[in-house]
């Protein structure tokens, strides 16, 4: 393990490769990103056995060391998987390119022209937790917004982003660009996470992906600028109009479909007069898909089910499992008090035939992302149409949501003129 010396010394001559880099991506054409992005997905279909391989090796490491059914889930690579990590790439290739796209401007009285024209940030820090297609994602959108990034995985995944980073370095080599806009700082160990926070003036942005302790530590200890993604502490609230069928389908498929991930529902409000008729339909059918109800004593006379006694911890925490805190409520103002006091400001969903009660959720719910009638696993960079997703950011700053390539950029203002003075 690398000492703290040798972890500050490491990301600073990193970061500085990468700075170089930066310069270089950041002018390339877009034909030569297209073709390093479909080079990087073809690699890895090449290297499929070997990538499955060291994932085998990181899975079985974890499975030894106790970890966790959600971290395993996030660390497991599969042909599946690996397919969408290809997908996604083949999609960035296929996106316009933001780097000088012209998002403002006007002519000015004096003559002038003046023009918002979108930039690259520089270097791009992400410290992540498991999650090898985070690897693959954040250096494919790295490339597309003409970005360098420096890579902290982590141990849970450490076999499979070593492959995975050489891959992609040798596709930048072959097609003549800077191996150093893609590197990891993984051999540098957990010190080389705080020198990354601390790496002022060498590192422009820096972005967390993973649980709720990882986000806390980087939001509070950095002292270069942070993009947080947030936690998904996400609800689901069925109005009184909810239509039994819809809301059984879609509180199962966001619940179940994959709970370790941050926009599976944690949990379910149920208007007081749609208990009896919906809400039962749909409580019954999670228990009997598994899931573990977490309510009082309300919801455990609605139901045959056993049910947990719920506390704080249940409205509060991400379980990111086979289990959901379940609230009734008696009116939508209620419903959104709760999510008011408890949301992290991920998703937030409503299912109802009302459209009074569409609208006000709309208005007042005041998180990245606010569904109607539709499950909340549809908060996704590749849903959303965007290839792949630097992370969800939570915060009220210019990248809100699912944040693809144009989240990684900044702008800077042209003016043209004609050798005019300021009166």
């Amino acid at each position: 393990m690398a000492t703290d010396v040798d972890a500050t010394a490491l990301v600073t001559e990193r970061a500085d490769q990468a700075r170089k880099a930066s310069h270089v991506m950041a002018s390339l054409p877009r034909v030569a990103k297209d073709e390093a992005l479909r080079a990087i997905a073809t690699a890895i279909d090449a290297a499929r056995a070997e990538i499955l391989d060291a994932n085998a090796a990181d899975m079985k490491a974890g499975q030894d060391n106790g970890t966790s059914k959600a971290l395993l889930d996030r660390t497991k690579l599969d042909d599946s998987r690996i397919d969408g990590l290809m997908k996604a790439l083949e999609e960035l290739a296929n996106q316009s390119d933001p780097v000088g796209e012209v998002i403002g401007g006007r002519l000015l009285p004096n003559g002038m022209r003046l023009r918002q024209v979108r930039v690259p940030l520089g270097v791009v820090g992400v410290i992540y937790e498991a999650r090898p297609n985070v690897t693959v994602d954040i250096a494919g959108i790295a490339i597309r917004s003409g970005n360098a990034v420096l890579l902290r995985g982590g141990s849970a995944a450490a076999h499979t982003n070593k492959v995975l980073v050489r891959l992609i370095q040798e596709v930048l080599e072959k097609q003549g660009l800077p191996v150093a806009a893609v590197q990891s700082v993984d051999d540098g160990g957990r010190p080389a996470a705080t020198a990354m926070m601390e790496a002022v003036g060498k590192i422009d942005i820096l972005i967390p992906r993973g649980g709720r302790n990882l986000i806390q530590s980087v939001v509070n200890n950095a002292k270069v600028p942070v993009i947080q993604t947030g936690e998904g502490n996400v609800h689901i609230f069925l109005d009184a109009s909810a239509p039994a069928e819809q809301a059984t389908e879609i509180v199962l498929n966001a619940k179940t479909q994959r709970p370790s991930v941050c926009n599976a529902v944690e949990t379910l409000l149920i208007h007081t007069d749609a208990l009896e008729t919906t809400g039962k339909t749909v409580l019954s059918a999670l228990s009997a898909a598994g899931v573990t109800l977490h309510g009082d004593e309300q919801v455990a006379r609605a139901v045959a089910e056993e049910v947990i006694p719920v506390t704080e911890e249940d409205f509060t925490d991400e379980y990111l499992d086979l289990d959901i805190a379940v609230k009734i409520v008696d009116s939508l103002d209620e419903a959104l008090e709760h999510i008011e006091r408890y949301s992290t400001g991920h998703t937030d969903a409503i299912i109802t035939e009302s459209v009074s009660s569409q609208q006000a959720f709309l208005e007042k719910v005041n998180s990245a992302v606010v569904v109607v009638n539709a499950s909340t696993r549809f908060t996704d960079g590749g849903e959303f149409g965007l290839g792949a997703e630097v992370g969800i950011s939570t915060q009220k700053m210019h990248a809100r949501g699912p944040m693809g390539a144009a989240a990684l950029t900044s702008w800077k203002w042209i003016i043209e003129g004609d050798y005019n003075i300021r009166n």
